[in-house]
């Protein structure tokens, strides 16, 4: 099973979803991780990816879900996959439990204020959220709890339990 958690930028993605693929023992992707070093420069320099930018890294995780689906292991994956386009391309012939981390840009540019380290900081939060096209149809979880309450409310609605 593959389950996607998505949102913006600061939204808790890597921290929730980690934690979650450990409650599950599942393996945990980072979509971080899959962007290349440009990528990762231009954002840190708060200059927004273009899709051409984009289509790389996305082909690069679908291709690593088709593996994990393929051999049937369960994977955790957190990307931001804000528009639909990405989640189709992401997602395409594949089966994912999406889960769309929703919480104000106040809230969210708060943490990042408080993020150090990170490539992707508070220059690009008003980009991602004019790029964020909400889902529906997906499980959607507040993100104001500490983190470990919003995984407890992830397995709680999509009926998950611990391997």
């Amino acid at each position: 099973m593959i389950v996607a958690v998505m949102g913006v930028t600061g939204s808790g993605k890597t921290t929730v979803g980690s934690l979650l693929a450990k409650r599950l023992g599942w393996e945990f992707a980072d979509a971080d991780d899959f962007h290349s070093a440009a990528n990762k420069d231009k954002m840190h320099r708060g200059i927004p990816l273009t899709d051409a930018d984009r289509m790389p890294w996305l082909a690069a995780i679908h291709e690593k879900l088709v593996e994990s689906e393929s051999q049937q292991r369960g994977i955790v994956l957190g990307c931001s996959a804000l528009k639909k386009s990405y989640r189709e391309l992401l997602f395409h012939d594949l089966e994912v439990r999406l889960v769309y981390l929703k919480g104000s840009y106040e809230l969210i540019d708060d943490r990042l204020h408080d993020r150090k380290g990170h490539f992707a900081d508070d220059k690009i939060l008003a980009a991602q959220f004019a790029d964020l096209e909400e889902p529906s149809d997906v499980t959607v979880v507040d993100i104001h709890p500490e983190p470990e309450r919003i995984v407890d409310e992830i397995c709680r609605q999509l009926n998950l339990t611990a391997n």
